[in-house]
């Protein structure tokens, strides 16, 4: 039997949610995102005519389109509005993964020996609009790889349905640009060759692909094909990742605390940003040497990024640490977890730090996780739960 999978994707989410709360954004070309320097993190329908893209530079997004008007972003905002989404789209369908803050999948297999698929799609993203005033796209398919494909294509408050027999029609025309896991450099080695339309790149033979791009290629391949056989995994699988510290001697030197907090936030962090999680609440743990244990926590925006984790949790633990105890235990537990790739606040840091996020994280897969580390953390070396 086919499987029913549906991909949601709210349109342009950040854009949605600020026009939910002020409705004089309407029809304007709105560019969310940092300062001068930072980046843009989402834009409006009307800015992207004008060629602004997510990720760009926000100086660039301005000469594009000059007459746009530029918001700094509230993920506090954003965050809420997700968990609402969530919550109506868990009540209603049997399986959901939450692969974004603003994306879903869903497998409704089976649901149609009661319910047309498709009827039921649309009605569960009407619900989603008439509760939380956000507009979405969605495609019904026979897998995740193709549904995604056809949420863009749909875009935006598009409603597609692709049945397993249409599934080679729909991709064939498309560019290879639309598969994920194609990224610019992919692009640009395939087109050299003459492999731009899915169609062309479905034909080579698999081992060709492999050889050329490595590891991915088998995987590319299959999705020019319309094959992914990955399954719809419930976000709430993975709860939290921690890590803790014992001392072997009882400390109460605040310095060395910040420092080892410090490092072992910068560990977890980069587990995120591999992993591709995001948090959204922070924990943080403390052993007292006469074995009193205490914790708080705090929720925050989704994030993935060091030194806004750093912030939230230092900022715990002076809350937290108020008896002037030695300790012989410290902890941290990053939950709330979500599938995301928004490694830095975009609202804030400016494009050189999304550069050196970049560029720490390659230094750390390729050499290891110890080959850079911030100066605070660098002494520490601690390893996760």
């Amino acid at each position: 039997m086919a499987r029913s999978i549906v991909h949601m994707d709210m349109d342009t989410f950040f854009v949605s949610c600020e026009r939910l709360t002020n409705s004089k954004l309407i029809g304007l070309p709105l560019i969310i995102g940092g300062g001068d320097r930072g980046v843009v993190a989402s834009c409006s329908y009307e800015a992207r005519t004008f060629g602004v893209r997510a990720a760009m530079p926000i100086k660039m997004a301005l000469r594009l389109c000059p007459q746009a008007k530029v918001m700094k972003g509230d993920m506090e905002l954003y965050s809420k509005l997700s968990h609402d989404i969530t919550q109506v789209i868990e009540e209603k369908a049997p399986i959901v993964e939450k692969a974004s803050i603003d994306e879903f999948y869903l497998d409704i297999t089976g649901m149609d020996r009661f319910h047309g698929c498709y009827q039921w799609t649309n009605e569960l993203s009407q619900s989603i609009t008439k509760e939380t005033g956000l507009p979405l796209s969605f495609a019904l398919s026979v897998n995740k790889t193709v549904s995604k494909i056809g949420t863009g294509e749909s875009k935006p408050t598009g409603k597609l349905e692709i049945p397993e027999t249409m599934v080679k029609s729909f991709l064939n025309p498309l560019s290879i640009q639309k598969i994920p896991m194609v990224g610019d450099v992919t692009f640009q080695l395939l087109s050299r060759i003459g492999i731009r339309t899915i169609q062309t790149l479905s034909e080579m033979p698999a081992e060709v692909l492999q050889q050329m791009i490595g590891k991915n290629g088998i995987d590319i391949w299959k999705k020019a094909n319309g094959i992914d056989n990955n399954p719809v995994e419930p976000y709430t699988e993975r709860k939290s990742i921690s890590t803790e510290h014992t001392f072997g001697q009882d400390t109460i030197d605040i310095q060395k605390l910040k420092s080892i907090l410090v490092g072992m936030v910068e560990k977890l962090a980069f587990q995120l940003r591999s992993e591709e999680w995001l948090t959204s609440t922070v924990v943080i743990k403390i052993r007292y040497s006469n074995f009193d244990t205490e914790t708080k926590q705090c929720r925050i925006p989704y994030t993935s990024a060091d030194h806004t984790l750093t912030r939230s949790v230092t900022e715990l633990f002076d809350k937290l640490y108020q008896r002037r105890m030695r300790l012989r235990l410290i902890g941290i537990r990053f939950s709330g977890l979500v599938r995301g790739t928004y490694q830095i606040n975009m609202f804030e840091d400016t494009e050189e730090m999304l550069s050196l996020y970049q560029a720490m994280d390659r230094m750390k897969k390729r050499y290891g996780f110890d080959a850079v580390a911030r100066c605070a953390g660098a002494t520490l070396k601690v390893k996760n739960k």
